[in-house]
Formats: structure tokens, C-alpha cells, sequence
């Protein structure tokens, strides 16, 4: 009982182990996966990433008004859930044109807002999918 009151009193007068949040900010790691970048233009439409997401957060779906695209020959638009996702990189890896088609930022996701709409257009999208 003595040591635990001695080690208490050294302790109170040690430097914080913590560190002062935010008054320091945190820094992120180099290797930081983020969220899921998408750059439309250079994207060639291989499905690629889609097929290879293990949550499926990410969907192309058929437009009724495709733009004039000559790499969009199939008519899709993408889709991308980041509450859904789990930041594994696997659609990044899949892709023909990492760093410009599609790649992972330092980006965090936003706070999922308490509703029961949260995902409520993203069911939608799914049932499109699985009718087309």
C-alpha cells in the first residue's frame, strides 16, 4: 500500500503520457488511407473497382442521359458510399489508372449524421444495379 501511494505522488508531478489534443495537433501517417478519390476523366469505365470493392460502396449505374463521353460508350455514372466503405484500397489496386482514375486521399470522412436516411438513395442506386 505504501509503494502504490509513493508511485501516485511521482506521478503527479511526471509530464503526461497524452498528448494535448488540441492545442497539438495529430499527425497522420504517410501510409493513411483515406477516402476514395475519383477523377472522371480519366476513368476508362472497366468496372474494375466496382467488382473488386468486398463492401460494394462503390456503384456505376446507367443514366438515362449520358453525356457525350467517348471512354462512357456504356452510358454509367459513379457512385461512391464512404459510409459504407472500409478503406481497404482494393478498388485503388484494381484499377487500371491509379493516381488518376481513382485513388485514396488524406481526406477523413465526414460524421454520419444520426437518421434514418442515411442511406436511403443509396439503396436505391442497388436496386437500379441489380436490375440492369
Amino acid at each position: 500500500m505504501f509503494t502504490s501511494l509513493i508511485k501516485a505522488f511521482t506521478n503527479l508531478f511526471k509530464k503526461p503520457q497524452t498528448i494535448d489534443y488540441p492545442l497539438t495537433p495529430i499527425l497522420k501517417d504517410k501510409e493513411y488511407r483515406g477516402l476514395i478519390e475519383y477523377g472522371e476523366a480519366s476513368c476508362i469505365y472497366c468496372l474494375k473497382c466496382e467488382k473488386a470493392c468486398p463492401p460494394g460502396s462503390i456503384l456505376f449505374v446507367p443514366v438515362e442521359n449520358p453525356p457525350e463521353n467517348e471512354k462512357n460508350k456504356k452510358g454509367l455514372q459513379y457512385h461512391y458510399n464512404p459510409y459504407l466503405c472500409i478503406y481497404c484500397g482494393e478498388c485503388v489496386r484494381a484499377c487500371p489508372k491509379p493516381d488518376e482514375a481513382l485513388w485514396q486521399s488524406n481526406k477523413k470522412p465526414s460524421i454520419a449524421i444520426k437518421s434514418d436516411k442515411v442511406n436511403e438513395d443509396w439503396f436505391v442506386l442497388e436496386k437500379l444495379k441489380k436490375e440492369e
